[in-house]
């Protein structure tokens, strides 16, 4: 574990052990692009089913938590995520994963999850821009192109085209293969830069300054080059951080020339 994640640590004098996030066993699965059609609301379904079952394994920080560090974690998110409520229609479900993993994800059916390990990291207002850019992803239709394109190569691509109803007739493995497709979809640059310019937007609406989301991607940039598997997942969805923060950076310059 590096350094950086025994902030919270040392700040409260509690020691604990962070989980690894469970996305199941993943099997060798290989298959070929098996077409396939699924509609919005099957999308949403099954997307809920995939994140619901990664609630049920990994651990989930409570309002009402008895271990008084997962509790403190509910209750930051909660404090972060208030003003967000309701913005630009959608219904954000949220919770934080009690493991040492640096990342965050939405996905389509509304739900955030943000993990320990990068709230431990960042303040509060440079995760509301995390959070911000990846809704982006979610507005801007770029996850539901992901999970379509993903999961024709998954264990969904014939379950989808044989039967109906829910993903409780797959095996774990098989709905931990969705689970991971979910957190760990590619996008590309021109996607990333338009859910930052989302973010960006957002931070604005909230009344927050869009400076946090530029050194939320510096401290980012700063993990780049680090070997830790904590930081590897969302390294590898979201490169080039250091770029990023520059072009949020100049876009903060150009917006304050134009108000003089």
């Amino acid at each position: 574990m590096k350094k950086i994640l025994f902030t919270l640590t040392l700040c409260i004098g509690f020691s604990f052990s962070y989980a690894q996030i469970n996305a199941g066993k993943i099997g060798a699965i290989t298959k070929g692009a098996k077409a396939f059609t699924v509609s919005d609301d099957e999308l949403k379904n099954y997307t809920k089913e995939a994140v619901d079952w990664m609630d049920n394994n990994n651990p989930v920080c409570l309002l009402n938590d008895k271990n008084k560090t997962k509790k403190a974690y509910a209750e930051r998110l909660e404090k972060i995520i208030q003003p967000a409520k309701g913005y630009d229609g959608i219904e954000i479900n949220y919770k934080v994963y009690f493991v040492r993993d640096i990342n965050a994800f939405a996905t389509y059916d509304g739900s955030v999850r943000v993990f320990a390990g990068l709230m431990d990291l960042m303040t509060d207002d440079e995760i509301l821009g995390v959070i911000g850019h990846e809704i982006g992803h979610v507005k801007l239709g770029h996850t539901k192109k992901a999970y379509k394109q993903a999961l024709m190569t998954s264990a969904l691509a014939d379950y989808a085209g044989s039967t109906s109803g829910t993903l409780a007739t797959l095996s774990n493995s098989q709905i931990g293969e969705i689970a991971t497709q979910l957190t760990s979809a590619q996008f590309s640059q021109s996607q990333e830069t338009g859910s930052d310019d989302y973010a960006y937007k957002f931070m604005l609406d909230l009344g927050k300054d869009p400076a946090a989301l530029a050194s939320a991607f510096k401290k980012l940039g700063s993990l780049s080059s680090e070997k830790d598997s904590a930081a590897e997942k969302l390294m590898s969805s979201h490169p080039d951080s250091d770029k990023r923060a520059k072009r949020v950076e100049d876009k903060i310059a150009k917006d304050a020339k134009k108000k003089k």
